[in-house]
């Protein structure tokens, strides 16, 4: 019976790019997961979107000299082209500023209102006289009531480690402007979660989740408090009643509801506004919420006791897979310290199936994990290259070469060939039931197992000596068709995990449609008939070599120690100029908006450039040195505007911008408060 499955993924926030560490959390466990229950013929609905509202996205946003709809715009394409090179198979992509989501928001919280689950208080809070405004704690520093130190954060010292409230912290002042702040009362809405501790607790007991996130979310439910829904703010969903300027709800309330409100976007572009219905009201419907284990309280308690309050009965999580952190050789990746992957670069070099099976193959599913550049080698050459690609290079080759590039016949089959036979079926049914129990290691494990078999059977059988005798042609050709049926499952049972390599295989293999437009049964059940022509060959996967992988370890080790830029050589400066000759350059602030490499060039990038009176384009040549170019975007730089424009490449170049080339890379000097179009002088 068909069944009906909406599957969610954590909202990634709109404030920096995604890592590879993300991406072993909630993602690709998921889009596995959407891939294989898609295959076996269920209605799947995989839902995911950026979440864009909240105090850190603001603080990061008037850091970069940007609005936060500018700031969350940036970050909400960079993610979704992540998303796209990785495979991701997301039937809707949305945004929680999409004129949609703040409804469905807002009747959250008017319903949880009229239930009597909301109650209003007020509240000391710290404020800036000088911003007229209410400060979140992101936006304060202090004193650690603790040990003392003298920049504490608005949550945590980062010296001792202490938590607080940031009415705690001592001469408090803001971060942005170093003034003092007074305590000051302000009215706030809070959610009474201690309602739904009953509840919660007896849903929580019909659960068969991970144990570690069961016992975590038990434990979180049996303590709950009454919970601020709301704070002073501008950027966010604003609160739903009159005189409440200026307040709006918290990021952690609105984004949960981002699952709902992106359906609903769904059906709406689908043609049909009530098709989300099916899958947030029908109690047969099968919910699986993808999230990373920092997420646990707000999926497995907030947002069920949240649903709990509302008027209109919304399916509660089905099941909810959490995984563990994914670090990078040993340490958390973290962009702000340098110790990340650069995407742009790895997917020059690698491809989306080899880090989907690497990621998978070492998946956080129980404890953290990491990824490691020569385990990232291992797991290329000597799993995907050496068994799998292996597999289908020497069977297909040697029909190409001894068979006329012809599908064989299968003749009688002998004891060993009956036993090979049933020992696929058997693989294929335990990969089955490893995707549904949203085992991506046991997956990988067993796909490998699979192509191993073939390899063992392949080697056991000797078809390259069968060719020499006319009287064993017909034994070879048999072990050649059994050989087919193996690389047939393989591309079947491998389609959700390395979707692009299983596309190709199954082209190889003779067959003109793609896996995708079947079902699992029905493509097992296909056969590759007698004298059947079969493509070209090709590889399916390239040998990483050894300077490769030393060449990525190296960026990574000249991280783990400050490098002391070396001081450049004595030069002769250039010709004397007058300050008349200073006068005529024009520099003004420019703020980059976009950047793209040159086709066909190394080193020039082309920019969209905002010059505050009108925008243009610079060809700069600082491409061969920069490997992340989204860290331009947004820097205000200063440039030479009244340059004659230049053809470069065919495109024309309205300007110059300023950089130092230094040993360890590109530097632009950039400014913080000036306003694109400021002279600079």
């Amino acid at each position: 019976m068909r069944k009906r499955i909406l599957i969610t993924s954590a909202l990634p926030y709109a404030n920096g790019p995604l890592h590879f560490g993300h991406i072993a959390g909630a993602y690709l466990p998921a889009d596995c997961y959407a891939r294989f229950e898609r295959l076996r013929g269920n209605e799947v609905l995989y839902i995911c979107g950026s979440d864009e509202y909240g105090v850190a996205i603001t603080l990061s946003a008037e850091q970069a000299g940007r609005t936060p709809k500018e700031h969350v715009e940036i970050f909400h394409q960079i993610n979704r082209n992540f998303f796209k090179q990785m495979g991701f198979s997301f039937d809707h992509f949305s945004r929680t500023t999409w004129h949609g989501h703040n409804a469905t928001v807002q009747q959250f919280f008017l319903d949880l209102k009229e239930n009597g689950h909301i109650e209003e208080r007020v509240t000391n809070q710290l404020y800036s006289e000088e911003d007229k405004k209410f400060l979140a704690d992101r936006y304060v520093v202090g004193t650690c009531p603790k040990c003392g130190f003298l920049e504490a954060r608005g949550d945590e010292c980062q010296k001792c480690g202490a938590s607080y409230e940031a009415t705690d912290l001592l001469l408090p002042r803001s971060k942005i402007t170093g003034k003092p702040l007074t305590l000051k009362p302000t009215k706030h809405w809070f959610l009474r979660f201690d309602h739904f501790k009953e509840e919660l607790s007896k849903w929580l007991a019909t659960k068969k989740w991970k144990p570690n996130v069961l016992n975590f979310a038990k434990s979180y439910a049996e303590d709950l408090k009454p919970r601020a829904i709301t704070r002073d703010a501008e950027w966010g969903v604003p609160v739903p009643l009159p005189d409440t300027k200026g307040k709006v709800l918290y990021v952690w309330f609105d984004a949960p509801i981002g699952y709902i409100s992106a359906t609903k976007e769904w059906a709406e572009k689908s043609g049909d506004p009530d098709a989300w219905k099916p899958y947030w009201l029908d109690r047969d419907t099968k919910y699986v919420q993808f999230i990373g284990k920092d997420n646990i309280p707000f999926h497995a308690v907030f947002f069920p006791a949240m649903e709990m309050g509302q008027s209109t009965p919304y399916n509660l999580v089905t099941d909810l897979p959490a995984n563990e952190f994914y670090n990078l050789e040993g340490k958390q990746f973290s962009k702000s310290d340098g110790w990340y992957i650069d995407l742009e670069t790895f997917f020059q070099k690698f491809t989306a199936d080899q880090i989907r099976y690497t990621i998978a193959a070492n998946a956080p599913e129980s404890q953290d994990a990491e990824f490691t550049w020569k385990d990232f080698q291992m797991r290329c050459n000597s799993e995907l290259l050496g068994k799998y690609g292996n597999l289908a290079s020497r069977v297909l080759v040697f029909i190409q070469n001894y068979q006329d590039g012809k599908s064989p016949r299968k003749g009688a089959l002998q004891p060993v060939d009956k036993e090979f036979l049933l020992k696929i079926p058997n693989l294929v049914e335990e990969i089955a039931k490893a995707y549904e129990g949203f085992q991506l290691r046991r997956v990988s494990q067993l796909v490998m197992e699979l192509a191993h078999l073939g390899n063992v059977y392949f080697d056991a059988k000797k078809p390259w000596v069968l060719l020499k005798n006319p009287e064993t042609h017909a034994e070879m050709q048999t072990a050649l068709a059994c050989c087919l049926e193996c690389l047939k499952a393989l591309a079947v049972v491998s389609l959700p995990l390395i979707p692009e390599t299983a596309e190709k295989l199954w082209k190889l293999l003779g067959f003109n449609f793609e896996l995708t437009t079947k079902t699992w049964d029905d493509l097992l059940a296909e056969e590759i008939p007698e004298g059947k022509t079969l493509p070209q060959t090709m590889h399916l996967f390239a040998k990483i070599e050894d300077e490769l992988i030393e060449q990525e370890i190296k960026k990574l080790e000249t991280l783990k120690q400050p490098t002391t830029p070396e001081k450049p050589a004595a030069v002769t400066l250039k010709e004397q100029i007058s300050i008349d000759d200073v006068r005529k350059l024009d520099l003004r602030v420019g703020q980059i908006l976009t950047v793209e490499r040159v086709p066909k060039s190394k080193k020039l990038l082309k920019l969209l450039v905002d010059l505050g009176f009108e925008k243009r384009t610079i060809i700069a040549g600082i491409g061969e040195k920069l490997e992340d170019l989204s860290t331009l975007i947004g820097k205000k730089i200063p440039v030479v505007a009244n340059l004659k424009p230049a053809t470069l490449m065919g495109i024309e170049s309205q300007g110059m911008l300023l950089a130092a080339d230094t040993a360890l890379g590109i530097e632009l000097p950039s400014f913080s408060n000036a306003l694109p179009g400021t002279p600079v002088t």
